[in-house]
């Protein structure tokens, strides 16, 4: 035998996972300028070049986004033709690039519409991994129409939908789905925060001059509570408190659902993502196997995404915390169901934070004297 010697390149896949957090993608009709074409854009882009010079309800959207979005924006946009459908321009998409969401500018009229948006959520999944939401909008009221009647319109769209990867944003105004996409778009903040979350800032643009309905009643916060019940997303403020603020990204679950709000469902198609690249990375590979030393290395890489996701910051004495709590051991079980087919069980879990705060005040009268 002749002395041989080989050097192999082994890839520990250690390096930076794929990121697609905070990059959406805009679906709707345009003016007649790039349709049906896949288009990026950041804070930079001139929206009269790339969606045409005429006014359109996608270019109102996509500048509210980028106002609210803030530093380092980006996103890509499909301009609907006149015979396409939001459907066929988001297949058309998938094949050329990845996304954490989608946002359907042009308005749902019928629950059927919603459960489309469900529907094409979950074959994007089943197709090519992706977790993704849809966000789709509401009309504008009518100006024959009053609140009360705004509100049954909105209600019947939503009653008896269940749809735990679709958030829905209702329009009064008129740029709120774009405001709602920028918002959770803004890198100044996690997919762990509440766009109700105020210290992010308020609302830009303009905002100040409530809409009314057909009787000359103002919008007020009673029509928001109604909506917000219905499971529309809608913005809202506080008394004696300036700005006008968002409420809670709701999502169309089931009740009882965990994916009732939009920041626990993007925490968990965050880690979903980050981990199917290395489960990929595993397959047919023997160091993962059922000895206890592979069960426990395998416990270190799989739980990786997670630690990742849990790492809080110190400044100045305060605390930013992760996206999740910091996982224990017990977050974790590997369950072999075969000699060739293995179950990975994670457990992320995001940290307690207040909507709802009750200050009580006391009054003691004892006289210390």
């Amino acid at each position: 035998m002749l002395g041989r010697i080989q050097v192999n390149n082994l890839n520990l896949i250690q390096g930076e996972l794929p990121s697609v957090e905070n990059y959406f993608l805009f679906v709707g009709r345009g003016a007649g300028t790039n349709e049906g074409k896949l288009v990026t854009m950041s804070q930079e882009t001139n929206l009269d070049a790339v969606l045409g010079a005429a006014d359109s309800n996608l270019k109102t959207q996509i500048q509210a986004a980028r106002l609210n979005a803030g530093q380092n924006w980006f996103a890509c946009v499909i301009p609907l033709a006149v015979d396409a459908t939001w459907e066929d321009a988001v297949d058309f998409a998938m094949e050329r690039t990845s996304v954490e969401a989608i946002v359907v500018t042009d308005p749902v009229t019928a629950s059927t519409d919603v459960e489309d948006m469900q529907a094409k959520a979950e074959a994007i999944m089943a197709t090519y991994m992706r977790p993704v939401f849809i966000v789709g909008c509401s009309r504008k009221p009518l100006v024959t129409e009053t609140w009360a009647e705004f509100q049954d319109v909105l209600r019947a769209i939503t009653a008896n939908v269940a749809a735990d990867q679709v958030s829905l944003v209702a329009t009064l105004w008129g740029p709120e789905v774009g405001a709602y996409a920028g918002r959770l778009a803004n890198r100044s903040v996690t997919v762990a925060d509440s766009p109700m979350r105020v210290a992010t800032g308020p609302l830009v643009g303009e905002w100040s001059d409530r809409p009314e309905d057909k009787d000359g009643l103002i919008l007020d916060m009673s029509v928001l509570d109604a909506l917000d019940k219905a499971r529309w997303s809608v913005p809202q403020w506080y008394p004696d408190y300036p700005g006008v603020y968002w409420g809670d990204g709701n999502v169309l679950d089931v009740p009882g659902g965990d994916y009732q709000v939009i920041e626990n469902l993007r925490v968990v198609q965050k880690a979903m993502r980050r981990v199917y690249p290395l489960a990929v990375a595993r397959i047919a590979d023997r160091r993962l196997n059922s000895s206890p030393a592979s069960i426990a290395a395998a416990k270190t890489y799989f739980m990786r995404p997670l630690r990742g996701m849990s790492r809080s910051r110190k400044i100045l004495g305060l605390v930013f915390p992760g996206e999740i709590e910091p996982p224990k051991d017990a977050d974790i079980a590997i369950v072999w169901m075969s000699k060739y087919s293995v179950e990975i069980w994670l457990t992320a879990r995001p940290y307690n934070s207040p909507k709802a705060i009750t200050n009580n005040i006391l009054l003691d009268l004892t006289n210390y004297g």
